[in-house]
């Protein structure tokens, strides 16, 4: 299952959790199955989603959108943005 995995600073995280509830990209209808919010417990701006896919190909498609939401007006909410698919190896419960 890949996963996007997006990393980015924001000045207000309370903003930018705002704007990503308005899902201004329409995760479901692109394929998102579900995604986790994670955030710098020494630095709270610093901001890291998953989002989970069924196929590369919506990942990949998900990812080119962020792109162009992050060269819009958006740009100014987040700093530095990235952006990785990644695949889960292995996971264990200890």
């Amino acid at each position: 299952m890949p996963i996007l995995h997006v990393q980015h600073v924001v000045p207000s995280f309370e903003v930018w959790k705002r704007l990503f509830d308005d899902d201004l990209i329409d995760r479901k209808q692109v394929g998102v199955r579900r995604y986790q919010i994670h955030r710098g417990v020494a630095d709270p701006g610093m901001v890291m989603i998953d989002l989970e896919f069924d196929e590369l190909a919506a990942a990949e498609k998900y990812r080119q959108r962020l792109y162009g939401l992050w060269a819009g007006p958006a740009h100014a909410r987040v700093q530095d943005p990235q952006s990785w698919i990644i695949e889960v190896i292995e996971s264990a419960e200890l």
